[in-house]
Formats: C-alpha cells, sequence, structure tokens
C-alpha cells in the first residue's frame, strides 16, 4: 500500500506542476484569446454576461461566473482535513502570525500602497478624468444625475449604472484582493519551498473560515473609506456563493467520499482528477474577463502595467515582512516559509468572483483582480526561490 503511494506521489506533483507553474502561460493564452473573442464575437460575450441572477431587478449574481467560481473553489475546499484545525493550537506563533499579517497589516498595507499609485503616481497616466460604469450597490434606487460616494448615477441603455473615477475602479479591485489570503494555490507554494505541510494546511482552513466572517467587514469598511459603492447585501451574498457553498460542499462530500471509497482512494484517485479542474474554471472566467476589457487594453497596453506595480510592491513587502517577523520569533524554516507565502500571496479566485459581482464584468475592479493573476506566478515563484536560499537563517 505504502509503495503504491509513493509512486503515485510523483504523478500528482508532475499534474500540478504542468497546470500551476505554467499558469502564467495559459494566462496568456486566455488573454488573447478573451480579446480576440470580444473582437470577433462580441454578441457571444454580452450574451454570456446577461445570464445573471437579479434581486429587484439588479443584476447580483453572473450565472456562469458563479458556476466557474464554484469549479474553482470545490476542489480546493475538498482537500481540507479540518480535523487537522483542532490541532492548530500547537503551533501557536505560526498561526498566530499568518492572521496577523493577514487581516491586522495586509489589508491596510494593499489599500495604501494601491492608492498611493493608481490615486497619485499613476493618476496621469491612467487618465485623471477617466471615468468608469459599474453596477449600482444593491438596494439602492437614485435618480440618474444623483451623486453617490465618488461617482454619478447614470442611465445606459435604459439601465442605471454609477460612474466613477476609473482609477477608483481599479483600487476596488486591489482592496479586494489585499483583503483575500490565499487558501489554494498556497498550498503548492509551501511544497515547492519545503515548508511544513500540516501548518500549510492548518492555515487553509482556518483562512478559509475566517474569510466568512472578515472578508465582507473590511472589504466593505476599505471601499468605503476608498469613496467606493459599499454593497453589503451583494458581499455577503457573494461570499455565500463563492466561499460557503463550495467549503460545505467540499466538507460533507469529502465526509462521504471516503466513507464510502476509503481514504486512499480519495487520496489517489479523486484529488487527482480534480486537479485540473480549478486552473480550466480560472482559465474559463479569463477568457470571458478579457472578452469584455479587450478594448480598454489593445488602446492602453499600459493599463496592465499600472495595476501590476503597486501588486508587486505590496506582495513583496508582505512577504519580507513576515519573514523577517518569523525569524525574530524564532520560528523554524518549515513555519517560516509557509507563514511569509500565506501573506504574499492572494485567492485571486474570490477576488475576481467578488468583483464581478459587485461591479460588473466589465470595470475596472475586475479587470485589477485578473491583473492579479496574471502577476502571482512569476512573483510567487521567485519568492520560493529566496525561501529556498535562505533556510540557514533559520534554526534548525
Amino acid at each position: 500500500m505504502n509503495a503504491k503511494s509513493d509512486a503515485s506521489a510523483p504523478t500528482t506533483t508532475e499534474a500540478m506542476g504542468i497546470f500551476e507553474r505554467y499558469l502564467t502561460v495559459w494566462i496568456a493564452l486566455c488573454i488573447v484569446g478573451g480579446i480576440a473573442l470580444g473582437k470577433v464575437a462580441p454578441d457571444v460575450a454580452v450574451y454570456l454576461d446577461g445570464l445573471t441572477l437579479n434581486i429587484d431587478g439588479a443584476p447580483v449574481v453572473s450565472i456562469p461566473i458563479a458556476i466557474c467560481l464554484f469549479f474553482m473553489m470545490y476542489p480546493i475546499m475538498v482537500k481540507i482535513d479540518f480535523a487537522r484545525v483542532v490541532k492548530a493550537g500547537r503551533t501557536v506563533k505560526p498561526v498566530g502570525l499568518t492572521l496577523f499579517i493577514n487581516w491586522a497589516v495586509k489589508p491596510f498595507t494593499m489599500y495604501a500602497i494601491s492608492f498611493l499609485f493608481l490615486g497619485i503616481l499613476f493618476r496621469g497616466f491612467i487618465g485623471a478624468d477617466a471615468m468608469d460604469l459599474v453596477k449600482l450597490p444593491l438596494g439602492v434606487d437614485l435618480p440618474a444625475g444623483a451623486e453617490y460616494g465618488a461617482g454619478k448615477v447614470m442611465l445606459v441603455d435604459g439601465v442605471k449604472m454609477l460612474q466613477v473615477p476609473l482609477w477608483r475602479s481599479y483600487l476596488a479591485g486591489c482592496i479586494l484582493l489585499g483583503v483575500a489570503p490565499c487558501t489554494a494555490m498556497v498550498l503548492v507554494w509551501g511544497y515547492l519551498s519545503k515548508g511544513n505541510d500540516g501548518h500549510t494546511l492548518v492555515m487553509v482552513a482556518i483562512n478559509s473560515l475566517t474569510m466568512l466572517v472578515l472578508y465582507g467587514v473590511l472589504g466593505g469598511f476599505l471601499l468605503g473609506v476608498g469613496r467606493l459603492p459599499v454593497p453589503w447585501e451583494a458581499l455577503l451574498l457573494s461570499i455565500g456563493i463563492y466561499v460557503a457553498l463550495p467549503l460545505v460542499a467540499g466538507y460533507f462530500s469529502r465526509q462521504w467520499i471516503i466513507a464510502a471509497k476509503g481514504e486512499t482512494w480519495f487520496k489517489e484517485k479523486f484529488l487527482h482528477v480534480l486537479t485540473p479542474i480549478t486552473i480550466i474554471a480560472l482559465l474559463i472566467t479569463l477568457v470571458l474577463l478579457f472578452s469584455f476589457k479587450g478594448e480598454v487594453i489593445t488602446a492602453n497596453p499600459l493599463t496592465i502595467v499600472w495595476i501590476a506595480v503597486p501588486l508587486f510592491l505590496q506582495t513583496v513587502l508582505i512577504f519580507a515582512l513576515g519573514y523577517w517577523l518569523a525569524k525574530k520569533m524564532g520560528l523554524t524554516y518549515d513555519n517560516a516559509a509557509p507563514t511569509a507565502l500565506i501573506g504574499a500571496s492572494n485567492h485571486f479566485e474570490v477576488a475576481i468572483a467578488t468583483s464581478v459581482t459587485l461591479f460588473g464584468l466589465s470595470s475596472g475592479a475586475a479587470l485589477a483582480t485578473v491583473v492579479g493573476v496574471l502577476i502571482e506566478v512569476p512573483v510567487m515563484l521567485m519568492l520560493v526561490r529566496v525561501c529556498l536560499r535562505t533556510q540557514g537563517w533559520f534554526a534548525k
């Protein structure tokens, strides 16, 4: 039995490597495909965007995106053994540091850095007078011309939209990334950095549960500080659909499958089949997103750069802070590496889903979260290499 398990491990690792390690390549292809779709068949993208669940006449949930996001999240959630969360108390320091970085530091540094670059340093390049049209918050019914936050209600093709400065829309996407700690790819980063898999798994579970409470609170607060619409109902609904639903489905289906087929079959067969599903669903989502943003990107390709700069700096800063604090607290390398990497990476699946739900598939906020995906893999692989080269900094 052990021999069989050992023999199957390289296959799983190779499968994960193909999809995760070359994610940037697949993303680039999806960007090209999405832009081409928007140019060649714009009616297709418009039709898909119109498939929504409406509340009081307002589109709240995109059905195609909801389906894609469920299949992104479910394979992640079903891997979590929540019994391990109980054992987290044995590693108080790394767990406490991870929670501190993720929820007390990262959201606020993301806001500050993004505001500095998008709202001040790059504002002229983005367009000081450039505007973006986003959804009105759920339940808000104001006449055309009324002001709401930093925006103004506009009537577009018979639908009320909120016109906001484009840089603020990008800021919203960055905020949603900053309040979404990674619970998926971090399992890969922890493995590649030779970190403590048990600690990484525990933090995946704790972050998933913590997001149910703090994601909406911090996201709504920072969006409000940025004078952006705070659609609390839609924010909570998106958390329920994109986090709680796959979390519950993953938990119960895991219990049922293990009881019916056994843990060995679950790990070696079932999880092996699920491995590429998250990435495939993500790539389909990206095609949809870029089919709407093709004209913006082709007209001003530097838009990607303006958004990527603050996201890159934020990632490096949070990693450096977490790694330094881990050393100061006397953590061993195998706990320090995943602690720093968890804080640095973002749960871009939830951020994309929430931005689309709150502001619309064609919003600048949705584009900003997609840029987060674009730079995530190469930057995190760079930080993994930093970890591997600095193992000697920590006591064994």
